[in-house]
């Protein structure tokens, strides 16, 4: 009989005492045993419990659980461990506790041993985990959704720039044309240093909109479009130097040139780069030493190095340097950019499939180097 005769009395004393609940149910969960442990938790005399089954005292929720997981565990495996249930005591607040049970079978039918220990602890923690879980979740939402609304912002702002940038060329080459023709009539000498200052200061109006307008193709995904052609490298070299020596009366310009044969390469990309080097190292390079300016051609590839003398660029941000927005050192007046010429440099070497690369120190200057593969 599962129930089975009456325990010694020290026996039952012992089980009566245990710290957690015991019972004994036959096959359909009706309660056969049951020790005065569990009958304190529940607030029920063991005459009330035998006789009843467990499943009248579980919660609704628990009471599917059984039905549709628990019973069919212990019928397919015979046991079962750490399952937590709430059980509902006389006084109706739900007691959580965790439940191992063991099924027994015998020629006179099934029983089942259960214990069962209180686990208000357990509970709070696993609510306490669930509610930090679900803060978490929110707050990753929200992370999620500010990115969303800044990267939409940046986009946006960085569209603004583009279509200002783009506006703003076609009134400037309108004041450099009329610069140009009041210089063919005749002007004083005053007349014609002033029109030149009006002119150099469009042209540099001119160089930032270009570096705004890749800058803003960069940072949307399309990149700097480049159309590479074979070109004479030394020769476009010199001339672009000899363009560039005009914007910086009083500045040493020093080309050396080593290799032959044509390169592949965009002329008017490349004249830009070596533009915004030379410019770099005229802005932050020792006023009273040359700019140097070498162009290797090798057999499969092709170089650009622009060296200057001056204070060395600090090891931490030599990494940083060909980010948009980044200065190499302090300066000021009129040696102050808004830290984009670097950035466009790293994005034009890139874009031929080539990289740019730094070294600076006190003993051997500042050298930038751009190298492309020399194509056919």
């Amino acid at each position: 009989m599962p129930g089975g005769a009456a325990l010694p009395a020290e026996l039952q004393r012992a089980l009566d005492e245990a710290p957690c609940g015991l019972l004994r149910t036959d096959a359909q969960g009706t309660i056969l045993r049951v020790n005065l442990t569990f009958c304190r938790w529940v607030g029920y005399e063991r005459e009330e419990l035998l006789g009843r089954k467990l499943q009248d005292l579980l919660t609704v929720g628990a009471r599917i659980f059984h039905l549709t997981h628990l019973a069919p565990l212990m019928q397919m495996q015979g046991s079962v461990s750490e399952v937590k249930l709430e059980i509902v005591p006389r006084s109706g607040s739900a007691i959580p506790m965790v439940l191992n049970a063991q099924r027994h079978e015998t020629p006179q039918g099934a029983y089942s041993e259960l214990a069962l220990f209180v686990a208000r602890d357990r509970d709070k923690y696993e609510r306490e985990l669930l509610a930090a879980r679900s803060r978490l979740e929110q707050l990753l939402a929200e992370g999620r959704k500010r990115q969303d609304e800044d990267r939409e912002r940046a986009q946006i702002a960085e569209q603004m720039v583009g279509i200002v940038s783009h506006d703003l060329r076609n009134p400037l080459q309108t004041i450099q044309m009329g610069v140009l023709l009041l210089t063919r009539g005749g002007v004083s000498p005053h007349q014609l240093n002033v029109l030149g200052r009006v002119s150099r200061a469009a042209e540099r109006s001119h160089r930032l909109i270009a570096d705004l307008l890749d800058f803003t193709q960069a940072r949307l995904g399309r990149g700097i479009a480049v159309h590479p052609a074979p070109i004479a490298l030394h020769q476009a070299i010199a001339d672009a130097l000899d363009e560039l020596g005009q914007a910086f009366p009083g500045r040493e310009l020093v080309h050396e040139a080593e290799g032959e044969g044509e390169c592949a390469a965009d002329p008017d990309r490349i004249a830009q780069l070596l533009g915004n080097l030379v410019g770099n190292a005229m802005a932050y390079g020792q006023a009273d030493a040359p700019v140097r300016v070498r162009s290797v051609i090798g057999p499969r590839a092709f170089e650009l190095s622009v060296h200057n003398r001056g204070a060395p660029i600090p090891p931490s941000l030599q990494a940083h340097l060909f980010e948009p927005l980044v200065r190499g050192t302090a300066a000021s007046g009129a040696t102050r950019s808004v830290g984009l010429g670097l950035f466009i440099v790293g994005e034009i070497a890139k874009a031929h499939g080539g990289r740019v690369a730094v070294t600076s120190s006190e003993e051997q200057g500042t050298t930038f180097t751009a190298s492309f593969p020399r194509g056919s």
